[in-house]
Protein backbone atom coordinates (compact mmCIF):
# COMPACT_ATOMS: atom_id res chain seq x y z
CA UNK A 1 0.00 0.00 0.00
CA UNK A 2 1.37 3.31 -1.30
CA UNK A 3 0.00 5.79 1.54
CA UNK A 4 1.09 8.63 -0.57
CA UNK A 5 -1.30 8.47 -3.10
CA UNK A 6 -4.27 7.64 -0.46
CA UNK A 7 -6.69 10.38 0.10
CA UNK A 8 -7.00 12.09 3.38
CA UNK A 9 -9.67 10.01 4.75
CA UNK A 10 -8.27 6.57 3.17
CA UNK A 11 -5.10 7.20 4.99
CA UNK A 12 -7.39 7.70 8.21
CA UNK A 13 -8.95 4.35 8.11
CA UNK A 14 -6.00 2.32 6.33
CA UNK A 15 -2.95 3.40 8.31
CA UNK A 16 -4.84 4.22 11.88
CA UNK A 17 -7.70 2.22 14.03
CA UNK A 18 -10.25 4.95 13.22
CA UNK A 19 -12.90 3.34 11.58
CA UNK A 20 -15.31 5.94 9.12
CA UNK A 21 -19.01 5.72 8.72
CA UNK A 22 -21.74 7.59 6.68
CA UNK A 23 -23.79 9.38 8.42
CA UNK A 24 -26.97 8.96 5.81
CA UNK A 25 -28.29 5.91 4.37
CA UNK A 26 -28.83 7.33 0.82
CA UNK A 27 -27.23 4.42 -1.65
CA UNK A 28 -25.01 7.17 -4.01
CA UNK A 29 -23.43 8.85 -0.93
CA UNK A 30 -23.36 5.23 0.92
CA UNK A 31 -21.32 4.09 -2.27
CA UNK A 32 -19.16 6.92 -2.42
CA UNK A 33 -18.02 6.51 1.14
CA UNK A 34 -17.46 2.57 1.32
CA UNK A 35 -15.18 3.45 -2.12
CA UNK A 36 -12.96 5.21 0.29
CA UNK A 37 -13.24 3.00 3.54
CA UNK A 38 -16.55 3.14 5.08
CA UNK A 39 -17.29 0.14 7.30
CA UNK A 40 -20.73 1.91 8.58
CA UNK A 41 -24.11 3.89 8.14
CA UNK A 42 -26.34 5.81 10.08
CA UNK A 43 -30.27 6.57 9.84
CA UNK A 44 -32.32 8.84 12.00
CA UNK A 45 -36.12 10.23 11.21
CA UNK A 46 -34.18 13.72 9.38
CA UNK A 47 -31.67 11.23 6.97
CA UNK A 48 -34.76 9.15 5.77
CA UNK A 49 -36.83 12.41 5.28
CA UNK A 50 -34.17 13.80 3.18
CA UNK A 51 -33.39 10.79 1.30
CA UNK A 52 -36.76 10.40 0.24
CA UNK A 53 -37.20 14.64 -0.64
CA UNK A 54 -33.70 13.29 -2.73
CA UNK A 55 -35.90 11.09 -4.61
CA UNK A 56 -39.32 12.02 -3.79
CA UNK A 57 -40.78 10.00 -7.21
CA UNK A 58 -39.30 7.22 -6.54
CA UNK A 59 -40.32 6.93 -2.68
CA UNK A 60 -43.66 8.34 -3.26
CA UNK A 61 -44.50 5.77 -5.71
CA UNK A 62 -43.47 3.23 -2.99
CA UNK A 63 -45.87 4.44 -0.63
CA UNK A 64 -48.53 4.57 -3.13
CA UNK A 65 -47.75 0.86 -4.17
CA UNK A 66 -47.59 -0.14 -0.64
CA UNK A 67 -51.48 1.72 0.04
CA UNK A 68 -52.54 -0.33 -2.79
CA UNK A 69 -51.24 -3.73 -1.42
CA UNK A 70 -52.06 -3.05 2.16
CA UNK A 71 -54.98 -0.95 2.08
CA UNK A 72 -55.81 -1.15 6.04
CA UNK A 73 -52.57 0.08 6.76
CA UNK A 74 -51.80 3.62 8.56
CA UNK A 75 -49.81 5.84 7.74
CA UNK A 76 -47.35 5.24 10.40
CA UNK A 77 -47.13 1.46 9.14
CA UNK A 78 -46.63 2.78 5.79
CA UNK A 79 -43.61 5.08 7.06
CA UNK A 80 -41.99 2.65 8.54
CA UNK A 81 -42.35 0.00 5.66
CA UNK A 82 -40.17 3.05 3.23
CA UNK A 83 -37.61 2.92 6.64
CA UNK A 84 -36.87 -0.81 6.70
CA UNK A 85 -36.74 -0.33 2.75
CA UNK A 86 -34.21 2.04 3.06
CA UNK A 87 -32.64 0.54 5.62
CA UNK A 88 -32.42 -2.65 3.94
CA UNK A 89 -30.76 -1.35 0.66
CA UNK A 90 -28.07 0.56 2.42
CA UNK A 91 -27.81 -2.22 4.52
CA UNK A 92 -26.71 -4.75 2.14
CA UNK A 93 -24.44 -2.51 0.74
CA UNK A 94 -22.39 -3.22 3.53
CA UNK A 95 -22.95 -6.84 3.87
CA UNK A 96 -19.39 -7.68 2.27
CA UNK A 97 -17.52 -5.42 5.11
CA UNK A 98 -19.84 -7.37 7.63
CA UNK A 99 -18.70 -10.68 6.62
CA UNK A 100 -15.26 -10.04 6.40
CA UNK A 101 -15.49 -8.47 9.90
CA UNK A 102 -17.72 -11.10 11.74
CA UNK A 103 -20.20 -9.12 12.53
CA UNK A 104 -18.19 -6.20 14.47
CA UNK A 105 -18.19 -3.84 11.39
CA UNK A 106 -20.28 -3.39 8.53
CA UNK A 107 -23.74 -2.43 9.89
CA UNK A 108 -26.37 -0.22 9.44
CA UNK A 109 -28.17 2.00 11.83
CA UNK A 110 -31.57 2.10 12.26
CA UNK A 111 -33.52 4.22 14.57
CA UNK A 112 -36.21 3.66 16.92
CA UNK A 113 -39.39 5.59 16.67
CA UNK A 114 -38.18 8.89 18.74
CA UNK A 115 -41.15 9.21 19.58
CA UNK A 116 -40.94 5.64 22.24
CA UNK A 117 -38.35 8.13 24.00
CA UNK A 118 -39.88 6.89 27.46
CA UNK A 119 -41.42 3.90 26.75
CA UNK A 120 -39.26 0.76 27.55
CA UNK A 121 -41.34 -2.20 25.99
CA UNK A 122 -42.38 -0.22 22.99
CA UNK A 123 -38.58 0.64 22.09
CA UNK A 124 -37.41 -2.63 22.82
CA UNK A 125 -40.14 -4.57 20.65
CA UNK A 126 -39.00 -2.42 17.67
CA UNK A 127 -35.24 -2.82 17.76
CA UNK A 128 -36.12 -6.61 17.94
CA UNK A 129 -38.10 -6.18 14.86
CA UNK A 130 -35.77 -4.49 12.91
CA UNK A 131 -33.06 -7.27 13.02
CA UNK A 132 -34.83 -9.11 10.93
CA UNK A 133 -34.92 -6.52 8.07
CA UNK A 134 -31.32 -7.49 7.40
CA UNK A 135 -28.24 -9.02 9.34
CA UNK A 136 -26.01 -6.22 9.52
CA UNK A 137 -28.25 -4.17 11.25
CA UNK A 138 -27.58 -2.03 13.95
CA UNK A 139 -30.34 -0.09 16.42
CA UNK A 140 -30.54 3.33 17.59
CA UNK A 141 -31.32 4.02 21.28
CA UNK A 142 -31.58 7.53 23.04
CA UNK A 143 -29.51 8.27 25.91
CA UNK A 144 -33.09 8.59 27.89
CA UNK A 145 -33.01 7.36 31.72
CA UNK A 146 -35.63 5.11 29.99
CA UNK A 147 -33.44 4.40 26.54
CA UNK A 148 -29.98 3.60 28.45
CA UNK A 149 -32.68 0.38 29.74
CA UNK A 150 -34.26 -0.40 27.10
CA UNK A 151 -30.21 -0.90 25.65
CA UNK A 152 -29.40 -3.24 27.96
CA UNK A 153 -32.30 -5.59 27.42
CA UNK A 154 -32.04 -5.62 23.65
CA UNK A 155 -28.82 -6.05 23.88
CA UNK A 156 -29.56 -9.05 25.64
CA UNK A 157 -31.97 -10.39 23.49
CA UNK A 158 -29.06 -9.59 20.20
CA UNK A 159 -29.58 -6.35 19.15
CA UNK A 160 -26.43 -4.39 18.66
CA UNK A 161 -27.22 -0.98 19.68
CA UNK A 162 -25.89 2.17 18.74
CA UNK A 163 -26.45 4.82 21.53
CA UNK A 164 -27.53 8.47 19.89
CA UNK A 165 -29.31 11.31 21.87
CA UNK A 166 -26.02 11.16 23.48
CA UNK A 167 -23.87 14.73 24.14
CA UNK A 168 -21.78 13.75 27.59
CA UNK A 169 -19.69 11.24 29.23
CA UNK A 170 -22.39 10.40 31.57
CA UNK A 171 -24.86 9.76 28.87
CA UNK A 172 -21.74 7.74 27.22
CA UNK A 173 -20.80 5.66 29.81
CA UNK A 174 -24.38 4.86 31.32
CA UNK A 175 -24.82 3.69 27.58
CA UNK A 176 -21.55 1.73 27.67
CA UNK A 177 -22.29 0.19 30.72
CA UNK A 178 -25.84 -0.79 30.11
CA UNK A 179 -24.67 -2.81 26.52
CA UNK A 180 -22.12 -4.18 28.85
CA UNK A 181 -24.91 -5.46 31.30
CA UNK A 182 -26.67 -7.01 28.27
CA UNK A 183 -23.01 -8.77 27.24
CA UNK A 184 -22.44 -10.16 29.99
CA UNK A 185 -25.89 -11.61 30.77
CA UNK A 186 -25.86 -13.28 27.18
CA UNK A 187 -22.29 -14.89 28.25
CA UNK A 188 -24.18 -16.51 31.17
CA UNK A 189 -26.66 -17.85 29.68
CA UNK A 190 -24.23 -18.91 27.16
CA UNK A 191 -25.18 -16.75 23.92
CA UNK A 192 -23.07 -15.22 20.99
CA UNK A 193 -22.00 -11.81 21.91
CA UNK A 194 -18.42 -11.84 19.36
CA UNK A 195 -20.14 -10.91 16.18
CA UNK A 196 -22.05 -8.29 17.94
CA UNK A 197 -20.95 -4.41 17.34
CA UNK A 198 -22.51 -2.24 20.02
CA UNK A 199 -21.27 1.43 19.71
CA UNK A 200 -22.02 4.57 21.81
CA UNK A 201 -22.56 7.78 19.93
CA UNK A 202 -21.58 11.52 21.15
CA UNK A 203 -23.12 14.18 18.96
CA UNK A 204 -20.08 16.46 19.37
CA UNK A 205 -21.30 19.47 17.67
CA UNK A 206 -24.67 19.61 19.34
CA UNK A 207 -23.04 19.87 22.77
CA UNK A 208 -20.98 22.65 21.11
CA UNK A 209 -24.25 23.94 19.66
CA UNK A 210 -25.56 23.73 23.03
CA UNK A 211 -23.29 25.89 24.53
CA UNK A 212 -23.50 28.62 22.08
CA UNK A 213 -27.31 29.27 22.97
CA UNK A 214 -26.06 29.51 26.12
CA UNK A 215 -23.21 32.33 25.65
CA UNK A 216 -25.72 33.88 23.28
CA UNK A 217 -29.43 33.31 25.69
CA UNK A 218 -27.09 33.96 28.42
CA UNK A 219 -25.20 37.23 27.50
CA UNK A 220 -22.07 35.07 27.96
CA UNK A 221 -18.37 36.51 26.61
CA UNK A 222 -16.29 33.07 26.39
CA UNK A 223 -12.92 32.81 24.42
CA UNK A 224 -14.36 31.80 20.87
CA UNK A 225 -11.45 29.53 20.28
CA UNK A 226 -12.80 27.55 23.19
CA UNK A 227 -16.58 26.21 22.55
CA UNK A 228 -14.69 23.99 19.03
CA UNK A 229 -12.55 21.93 21.60
CA UNK A 230 -15.88 21.03 23.31
CA UNK A 231 -17.62 18.03 21.51
CA UNK A 232 -13.96 16.90 20.88
CA UNK A 233 -12.77 16.87 24.62
CA UNK A 234 -16.43 15.10 25.76
CA UNK A 235 -15.18 12.31 22.53
CA UNK A 236 -11.42 11.58 24.05
CA UNK A 237 -12.81 11.78 27.54
CA UNK A 238 -15.66 9.08 26.83
CA UNK A 239 -13.35 6.87 25.03
CA UNK A 240 -10.37 7.43 27.83
CA UNK A 241 -12.90 6.25 30.51
CA UNK A 242 -14.45 3.07 27.75
CA UNK A 243 -11.18 1.97 27.73
CA UNK A 244 -10.41 2.44 31.66
CA UNK A 245 -13.42 0.44 32.40
CA UNK A 246 -13.15 -2.16 30.04
CA UNK A 247 -16.30 -1.10 27.92
CA UNK A 248 -16.62 -3.44 24.61
CA UNK A 249 -18.43 -0.70 23.20
CA UNK A 250 -16.76 1.01 20.60
CA UNK A 251 -16.97 5.36 21.20
CA UNK A 252 -19.14 6.88 17.83
CA UNK A 253 -18.32 10.38 16.96
CA UNK A 254 -20.76 12.19 15.36
CA UNK A 255 -22.64 15.69 14.51
CA UNK A 256 -19.51 17.00 12.59
CA UNK A 257 -19.36 20.48 12.45
CA UNK A 258 -15.62 21.55 11.60
CA UNK A 259 -12.41 19.70 10.79
CA UNK A 260 -11.13 19.26 14.38
CA UNK A 261 -13.89 16.40 14.73
CA UNK A 262 -11.72 14.60 11.74
CA UNK A 263 -8.15 15.74 12.47
CA UNK A 264 -7.95 15.58 16.67
CA UNK A 265 -9.43 12.14 17.03
CA UNK A 266 -7.54 10.39 14.03
CA UNK A 267 -5.48 7.37 15.75
CA UNK A 268 -8.15 6.62 18.26
CA UNK A 269 -9.77 3.38 18.34
CA UNK A 270 -13.02 5.21 17.54
CA UNK A 271 -15.45 5.69 15.03
CA UNK A 272 -16.66 9.23 13.00
CA UNK A 273 -19.70 9.40 11.04
CA UNK A 274 -19.35 11.85 8.38
CA UNK A 275 -21.80 13.07 6.23
CA UNK A 276 -21.43 13.49 2.49
CA UNK A 277 -20.73 16.96 2.28
CA UNK A 278 -18.02 16.51 5.22
CA UNK A 279 -16.56 13.65 3.54
CA UNK A 280 -16.00 15.60 0.23
CA UNK A 281 -14.44 18.73 1.79
CA UNK A 282 -12.43 16.80 4.00
CA UNK A 283 -11.56 14.48 1.41
CA UNK A 284 -10.22 17.65 -0.85
CA UNK A 285 -8.94 19.26 2.37
CA UNK A 286 -4.96 18.56 1.42
CA UNK A 287 -4.80 17.75 5.28
CA UNK A 288 -2.60 15.04 6.54
CA UNK A 289 -4.20 13.08 9.31
CA UNK A 290 -1.44 12.52 11.82
CA UNK A 291 -2.38 10.84 14.51
CA UNK A 292 -3.40 13.21 17.55
CA UNK A 293 -5.82 11.53 19.41
CA UNK A 294 -3.35 10.65 22.78
CA UNK A 295 -2.89 14.65 22.23
CA UNK A 296 -5.25 16.56 24.93
CA UNK A 297 -7.29 19.25 24.69
CA UNK A 298 -5.26 22.39 25.83
CA UNK A 299 -5.86 23.13 29.48
CA UNK A 300 -6.94 26.72 28.63
CA UNK A 301 -9.59 25.52 26.54
CA UNK A 302 -10.64 23.39 29.43
CA UNK A 303 -10.65 25.75 32.05
CA UNK A 304 -12.88 28.56 29.94
CA UNK A 305 -15.44 25.94 29.29
CA UNK A 306 -15.82 24.93 33.01
CA UNK A 307 -15.66 28.31 34.05
CA UNK A 308 -17.94 29.69 31.56
CA UNK A 309 -20.41 26.89 30.95
CA UNK A 310 -21.52 24.13 34.23
CA UNK A 311 -23.24 22.65 31.39
CA UNK A 312 -20.22 21.35 29.78
CA UNK A 313 -18.94 20.57 33.25
CA UNK A 314 -22.35 17.87 33.51
CA UNK A 315 -20.93 16.93 29.97
CA UNK A 316 -17.23 16.48 30.76
CA UNK A 317 -17.02 14.75 33.93
CA UNK A 318 -18.27 11.10 34.39
CA UNK A 319 -20.83 11.72 37.42
CA UNK A 320 -21.78 14.77 35.81
CA UNK A 321 -25.14 13.69 35.76
CA UNK A 322 -27.78 11.45 36.31
CA UNK A 323 -29.78 9.12 34.54
CA UNK A 324 -32.89 10.88 35.32
CA UNK A 325 -30.66 14.09 34.37
CA UNK A 326 -30.36 12.84 30.68
CA UNK A 327 -33.89 13.47 29.98
CA UNK A 328 -33.84 17.53 30.74
CA UNK A 329 -30.23 18.28 29.61
CA UNK A 330 -30.68 21.00 27.09
CA UNK A 331 -28.96 18.88 23.98
CA UNK A 332 -31.25 15.96 24.64
CA UNK A 333 -34.24 17.94 24.71
CA UNK A 334 -33.70 20.20 21.67
CA UNK A 335 -32.17 17.00 19.63
CA UNK A 336 -35.36 14.54 20.70
CA UNK A 337 -37.70 17.90 19.52
CA UNK A 338 -35.70 18.21 16.12
CA UNK A 339 -36.26 13.77 15.98
CA UNK A 340 -40.15 13.52 16.69
CA UNK A 341 -40.61 16.66 13.98
CA UNK A 342 -38.62 15.34 11.13
CA UNK A 343 -40.77 12.24 11.84
CA UNK A 344 -43.84 13.95 11.54
CA UNK A 345 -42.39 15.72 8.51
CA UNK A 346 -42.22 11.84 7.52
CA UNK A 347 -45.51 11.36 8.26
CA UNK A 348 -47.33 14.37 6.57
CA UNK A 349 -44.94 13.27 3.53
CA UNK A 350 -47.02 10.00 3.64
CA UNK A 351 -49.92 11.31 3.88
CA UNK A 352 -49.95 13.39 1.51
CA UNK A 353 -49.34 10.31 -0.86
CA UNK A 354 -52.73 8.18 0.35
CA UNK A 355 -54.72 11.71 1.29
CA UNK A 356 -53.66 14.19 -1.33
CA UNK A 357 -54.62 17.69 -0.89
CA UNK A 358 -57.28 18.80 -2.80
CA UNK A 359 -56.53 22.69 -2.96
CA UNK A 360 -53.33 21.77 -4.93
CA UNK A 361 -53.13 20.97 -8.64
CA UNK A 362 -52.20 17.66 -9.27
Amino acid sequence: MDVATLTPLEKTVRSTPTDLWNDSCSVPELEYAIRYGAVGATANPTIVHDVWKQDPKRWAGRVGELAVAYPAWTEVELAWAIVGEMSAEGAKLLEPVFVEQGGRKGRLSVQTNPTFWRTHDAMVEQAVGFTELAPNIIVKFPATSVGVRAMEEATYRGVSVNATVSFSVPQALASGEAIERGLKRREADGLDVDSMGPVVTVMMGRIEDWLKVLEARDGIAADPEAIPWSGVAVMKRTAEEFARRGLRAKPLGAAIRHRLHWTELVGGDVVLSFPHAWWKRFQASGIDPVPRFEEPVEPRYLDELRRRFPDFERAYEPDGMTPEEFDTFGPSVRTLRSFIASYHDLLHAVTDVVLPNPDKKA
